[in-house]
């Protein structure tokens, strides 16, 4: 049976296979497309650069026709990859609204959704070892 997948493929300078990658991926992958980087306060606190998009989440948008514009996650759609945000809407030709979906790569955390506590034990979780040693080497140089 041929794979729709490979778990080979490493990088290419080509959009065409790259597009593919994305587009074949099974969900469990694709859920780690929806990375977010973080707000600079947040950086500092939880030492990371980027988190995984939760519901309840408030987000600014970087990129696009809603640039600068502030809302709180309603859904996370996996499958394609996208988030729709309360209050990013457009007008329609009949007169009806409707959400957009934004790329996650298009938007910065500014608040993070705490109730879940599966999520804060993963926040909380210490720095890697490797500072640990330069700041042992540190102290042993003063």
């Amino acid at each position: 049976m041929k794979q729709k997948f490979s778990k080979h493929w490493k990088a290419s300078k080509q959009p065409r296979k790259q597009r593919k990658y994305k587009a074949k991926a099974p969900l469990h992958i694709k859920k780690k497309f929806l990375n977010v980087h973080l707000a600079k306060e947040l950086r500092k606190r939880y030492g990371r650069k980027n988190l995984l998009l939760r519901k309840g989440d408030i987000i600014k948008i970087m990129r696009g026709e809603f640039k600068k514009k502030e809302g709180k996650v309603i859904a996370i759609k996996t499958k394609t990859s996208k988030v729709i945000i309360e209050g990013i809407t457009v007008k329609k030709q009949e007169g009806a609204k409707v959400e957009v979906p934004i790329q996650a790569s298009n938007l910065q955390v500014i608040e993070l959704n705490l109730e879940d506590k599966k999520r804060l034990k993963g926040l909380n979780r210490e720095k890697p070892v490797v500072n640990k040693s330069k700041e042992k080497n540190q102290e042993e140089k003063k």
